[in-house]
C-alpha cells in the first residue's frame, strides 16, 4: 500500500480531483491520500477566506494521525507556499515552517517534492493588475509588487537550499501552465501540471489519459469536511477515519 501526502493551498484544492486520479493512475487503487488544504491556506498561521477559517498546516490534525497510521511507502509534496507572503510572513518564517514540515514527513521515511513559486507569472504583472489581484485575493495586504516580488525571490532562494540540505526533488512551475490569473494553474492542465509534479521523470506525456474521478466522486472530494475548521466564527471538528472514494483510494482531509 502506498501513501500520498500533500500539503498546499488553493492550487492543490482545486486540482485535488486530478492529484487523486494520478495517485491512484501511479499507485493503484488502494493508496491512501492525505491532504492538508485549503483556499488561501497558510503554513504555519490560521487563515480566514470569507466565513471559513482553517488553522495552519503545521497545527493541522495531520501530523498527529500520519504517527497514529502504520508504516507505509509515503510520497509527500510540499506546495503553493506563496499566500504566506501576502500574510505579511517574512521568508525567514515562511522558510523555517517549510522546513519544519520536511523534517516531519522525513520521520515517516517520506519521499519529498518541494515546489517553487510562479516567478514568472509574478513578474509579468503590472503595477495596476497586481493591485487588483492583491485587493481581491488578499484585501488585507499592503505590500507592494515590487516587495511582493523581492519576498517571492528571498523564498525561492530559501527553497532550493532546503531542498539541497535535505535531499528533495526540487519542482520549478512552468509559466505556461499559467494563463491571466498568475498564480493558479489553468484547468486544462491541471493534470499534466499534478502528474509532472508527483511523478517527476516517470510522467510519461504519451501515457494514456488518467482516468479522472466521476461527478459524484468529485462532489464526494470538494464537500468533504476536513478534520477542523471554523464557520463564521464556530467550531466545526470532524474526525477523519478516511473515507474510501469509489473508484479507489482513501482519503483524510485536514
Amino acid at each position: 500500500m502506498a501513501r500520498l501526502v500533500v500539503l498546499g493551498a488553493s492550487n492543490l484544492t482545486r486540482g485535488l480531483r486530478a492529484v487523486v486520479g494520478v495517485a491512484r493512475e501511479r499507485w493503484g487503487p488502494e493508496v491512501e491520500v492525505f491532504a492538508a488544504l485549503g483556499l488561501g491556506r497558510s503554513y504555519g498561521a490560521s487563515s480566514r477566506i470569507l466565513i471559513r477559517t482553517l488553522p495552519g498546516i503545521l497545527q493541522s490534525g495531520l501530523w498527529d494521525e500520519l504517527h497514529r497510521r502504520p508504516s507505509a511507502p509515503t510520497r509527500a509534496v510540499i506546495s503553493d507556499i506563496g499566500n504566506d507572503i501576502l500574510y505579511g510572513s517574512t521568508p525567514e518564517q515562511i522558510a523555517a515552517w517549510v522546513e519544519k514540515c520536511v523534517v516531519r514527513l522525513r520521520r515517516h521515511g517520506a519521499e519529498i517534492v518541494l515546489t517553487d513559486l510562479p516567478l514568472a507569472s509574478i513578474r509579468r504583472l503590472s503595477p495596476a493588475k497586481f493591485i487588483a489581484f492583491r485587493t481581491f485575493l488578499w484585501p488585507q495586504c499592503r505590500l507592494s509588487n515590487r516587495e511582493t516580488l523581492a519576498r517571492a525571490e528571498a523564498v525561492v532562494v530559501a527553497l532550493r537550499a532546503i531542498a539541497t540540505t535535505h535531499g528533495l526533488r526540487f519542482f520549478e512551475l512552468r509559466p505556461e501552465r499559467y494563463g491571466f490569473d498568475p498564480v493558479h494553474f489553468r484547468p486544462s492542465v491541471w493534470v499534466r501540471a499534478w502528474r509532472e509534479i508527483l511523478c517527476g521523470e516517470h510522467a510519461d506525456p504519451a501515457s494514456p489519459r488518467v482516468p479522472l474521478p466521476d461527478w459524484r466522486e468529485t462532489l464526494r472530494l470538494y464537500t468533504w469536511p476536513p478534520d477542523r475548521r471554523w464557520l463564521a466564527g464556530l467550531e466545526q471538528r470532524r474526525p477523519q477515519a478516511g473515507i474510501w472514494l469509489p473508484g479507489g483510494a482513501r482519503l483524510w482531509l485536514y
